[in-house]
C-alpha cells in the first residue's frame, strides 16, 4: 500500500520520467502487487502508466528520461500508481489499452484482459494444424475484448469470423475493437449463449471460454476480481462451459474443421474425466498451457461420452 505521506513525498520530488520510474517500480514492489496481466515486471508496468499520462508511444526516445515533467502529469502518474497498488487495479484497465498479437486492443472492466496463450498459434496462422488458406469461416467463442476474433482476421486474410459472447457489455468493447481496427466487412460481434443460435459451418472454432474451477476461484489475487466473473468461473472444476461445447461442437463444424480451446489449469480434470480422448495438447514456446485440439471426426467419436459427462 502506497500511505498518503509517500504520495506527497512523491508529489513533491519527482520531476523527471526517471524520478517517476525509480519511484514507481520501488513503490508497487512494497507494496507486492500481483503480475499476471501482461507483464511480469514492475518496472514495465510503471513504463505503461507513464507513456499513458505522456500520450507517448513505446519506442519514444530515451533522452526522454531526463526531461521535465509538468506538476499535472506527476500528479496523473502518481493517482495512478496509486490505484495500482492500493486497489490493485490491473495495468490495462488503468490505461484503457491492452496488446494481443502484436495488436492494441482498448479494454476496461466489461471484458478479461488479452493473454492467451493462443496467440501464438494465431500469429503462425495455425500451421500445421490448418492451412489458412483453406479457411473460410472461424467462430471466436466467449470472445470478450474480440482480440482472439480480430487477431484471427489479421492472420487468415481469406477468413470471416463471429465474435460470439453471452454478455452484451463485452460485445459493446467487441465492436468497438472491431472498428478500430477497420474490420467491420469481416468480424461479426453476436450474441449467444455457447453454440445456441450459431450454425457454422466452421472450418475452426477457437475459444478460450470460462475454465477457472472453484478452489482456483476463490484463490486468485485481488488484481484478477476487476475481472467480470462471468469469463472466469466455470463451476467446481473449471468445466461447465467447456463440457457443453464438446457436446455440440461437431454439428458446427465443416467436415475438415477443427476446435481449439483453453482450459488452462483445468486441463487436470479433463484428464480425469477422459483419460482415452485423443486430445493434443500444444505447447508454447513463450508460456502457458492447457490448450487442447480435437477435429471433427474426434468430437463425433466420443460425442456420447462428452455428453454423459
Amino acid at each position: 500500500m502506497i500511505e498518503p505521506r509517500e504520495q506527497q513525498q512523491a508529489l513533491a520530488t519527482l520531476k523527471t520520467p526517471r524520478d517517476c520510474l525509480r519511484w514507481g517500480e520501488s513503490a508497487l514492489r512494497r507494496a507486492g502487487v500481483y503480475l499476471g496481466h501482461g507483464t511480469d515486471d514492475h518496472g514495465d508496468e510503471c513504463l505503461a502508466l507513464l507513456l499513458h499520462v505522456l500520450a507517448l508511444p513505446l519506442d519514444t526516445d530515451p533522452r526522454m528520461l531526463d526531461a521535465r515533467l509538468l506538476p499535472d502529469e506527476v500528479d496523473r502518474y502518481v493517482a495512478l500508481l496509486v490505484k495500482r497498488a492500493n486497489e490493485r487495479v490491473p495495468v490495462p484497465y488503468l490505461t484503457g489499452q491492452a496488446w494481443f498479437c502484436g495488436l492494441p486492443f482498448f479494454v476496461d472492466e466489461r471484458v478479461l484482459i488479452p493473454r492467451s496463450p493462443l496467440a501464438e498459434l494465431i500469429e503462425a496462422g495455425f500451421q500445421p494444424w490448418l492451412a489458412p488458406e483453406r479457411v473460410g469461416r472461424v467462430l471466436d467463442l466467449c470472445t470478450g475484448s474480440g482480440c482472439i476474433a480480430i487477431a484471427c482476421a489479421h492472420a487468415l486474410p481469406d477468413a470471416r469470423v463471429d465474435a460470439s459472447d453471452i454478455s452484451e457489455q463485452a460485445l459493446a468493447v467487441c465492436r468497438r475493437n472491431i472498428d478500430e481496427h477497420g474490420l467491420a466487412d469481416r468480424v461479426t460481434a453476436v450474441q449467444a449463449d455457447g453454440l445456441e443460435g450459431l450454425d457454422g459451418p466452421y472450418d475452426l472454432i477457437i475459444s478460450n471460454p470460462p475454465y477457472v474451477d472453484a478452489e482456483d476461484l476463490a484463490a486468485m489475487p485481488d488484481e484478477y476480481r476487476h475481472e467480470p466473473e462471468l469469463a472466469l468461473a466455470s463451476g467446481h472444476d473449471g468445466l461447465d462451459f467447456t463440457r457443453r461445447l464438446l457436446a455440440g461442437a461437431a454439428e458446427r463444424l465443416s467436415e475438415d474443421g477443427v476446435l481449439i480451446v483453453e482450459v488452462g489449469n483445468s486441463d487436470r480434470h479433463m484428464a480425469a474425466l477422459w483419460p482415452d480422448v485423443p486430445f493434443l495438447w500444444f505447447e508454447f514456446e513463450r508460456g502457458g498451457h492447457g490448450v487442447f485440439m480435437l477435429d471433427r471426426r474426434q468430437l463425433l467419436e466420443f460425442r456420447d461420452r462428452f455428453i454423459a459427462a
